[in-house]
């Protein structure tokens, strides 16, 4: 079923801020040249830029803990708050924003899906999808025509073998995650790492990545576990018994400084913490992560979007809902920036020099011309403070410090056209 999401309604609510804001943008786009508005909808004489967002339903994960609140609607929120965003320039610039959802059910066709979204005329989509279903979007007949935001798969591969001309990624890599984390390490001088690795196949490639990592960075990996255990009911006496049996067991070997761990979906990894052989701190997937977005990051106006979008969905944002407000906000930052609508103008200017995207991360967020993914700093992060944001300081590179994060151009595998 298709639904459609507007803001038009909302401007009684724009905020001092939000409206400097947009008169700044405002400013900025006048002295820019109007562009052809082909493939947009007119909305009450507005232009208008028409998002698709598609996914298909999942059952919610289960928390490992009830501080942590179920979230059934990951991603969709984060595309929604954007078109907040990006409505509230646009009011002042004679362009609306519209977005077309897509929630297929969890065994729906994803080129039915697809299809929708072209028969209501988008021509950008927000997939918040997995590497396989994303490729299999990437690569329908309507998708020629289409730019996709790739808001969810971290798969390295979609950077490199894999990559599709028509993919840009605006959720972080695995490799961008584990060079992020081992720069810190470095910097902390904490060299000698055990890596503890899940049984699921996102726990091996994320494992990949960080043992890459370490060779980019100075890391010396000590030993390498596979969790085995079964962690049981911790809510249970039976349960914290075996967990506090287990995870000594699993711990031990070589002495070493941090102990990583790859346990991406949450298995296991949140109960290593004071559990462990050795005194040692946790890192990886769980305990210091790094990660595209965080609740406790309040720096660079973060708790003004954190706040928005609390008020929005009633929960934390995750870092997939931050790739999708990313997505559904670069659309917007180019409309805005070049002054038009239409799909050519706006899809080239993503992939220019010129395109910036203000990320409240301290920097700006563009696109890279060699694999489409977004730079981007990214967040180190403990369970209640920001720890750290990546690159770190002495980490060098002749274009800019974020491209020592991930696949740089003389590394990159992509080849998009081949």
């Amino acid at each position: 079923m298709v639904r459609f999401w507007r803001l038009s309604d909302r401007r009684s609510n724009l905020s001092h801020a939000g409206r400097w804001l947009a008169a700044a943008v405002l400013s900025a786009a006048m002295l820019a040249p109007a562009t052809a508005s082909t493939a947009v909808a007119q909305d009450g004489g507005a232009q208008a830029v028409v998002i698709g967002y598609l996914a298909r339903h999942e059952d919610p994960r289960t928390p490992a803990s009830f501080l942590e609140p179920v979230a059934t609607d990951e991603g969709l929120q984060g595309a929604r708050l954007a078109l907040a965003d990006n409505t509230t320039t646009g009011m002042f610039l004679n362009q609306s924003y519209r977005l077309v959802e897509q929630v297929l059910p969890a065994d729906g066709d994803i080129g039915a899906g697809l299809k929708a979204l072209a028969d209501e005329g988008v021509r950008f989509v927000v997939a918040d999808l997995p590497a396989d279903a994303l490729l299999s979007a990437a690569d329908r007949p309507e998708a020629r025509s289409m730019l996709l935001f790739n808001a969810r798969a971290p798969d390295d591969a979609l950077r490199n073998e894999q990559c599709r001309p028509n993919i840009l990624h605006t959720a972080a890599s695995r490799r961008m995650l584990a060079d992020a984390l081992a720069q810190y390490l470095a910097w902390k001088k904490w060299t000698g790492w055990s890596l503890l690795i899940g049984r699921n196949p996102g726990d091996a490639l994320y494992a990949e990545a960080i043992r890459r990592a370490a060779k980019r960075f100075g890391g010396r990996i000590v030993a390498e576990t596979t969790w085995t255990f079964d962690t049981g009911n911790r809510r249970t006496d039976t349960g914290i018994t075996t967990i506090q049996s287990d995870i000594p067991l699993a711990t031990q070997g070589p002495d070493y400084e941090v102990l990583i761990v790859a346990d991406e979906i949450g298995d296991f990894g949140d109960y290593l913490d004071g559990r462990t052989w050795r005194p040692r701190p946790v890192a990886g997937t769980q305990g210091l992560t790094a990660t595209g977005w965080s609740r406790v990051n309040e720096q660079w106006g973060g708790t003004q979007l954190q706040s928005r979008f609390e008020k929005l969905a009633g929960r934390w944002m995750t870092a997939r809902d931050y790739a999708a407000w990313l997505a559904v906000r670069s659309v917007g930052e180019a409309a805005a920036r070049t002054g038009g609508t239409g799909f050519d103008d706006l899809a080239a200017y993503l992939r220019s020099p010129d395109f910036e995207l203000a990320g409240f991360k301290g920097e700006a967020l563009s696109f890279r011309a060699w694999d489409g993914q977004m730079r981007q700093p990214i967040l180190i992060a403990g369970p209640r403070m920001l720890v750290s944001v990546s690159p770190q300081e002495g980490f060098l590179h002749p274009v800019t410090p974020l491209d020592t994060l991930g696949d740089d151009a003389p590394e990159t595998k992509c080849r998009p056209n081949r």
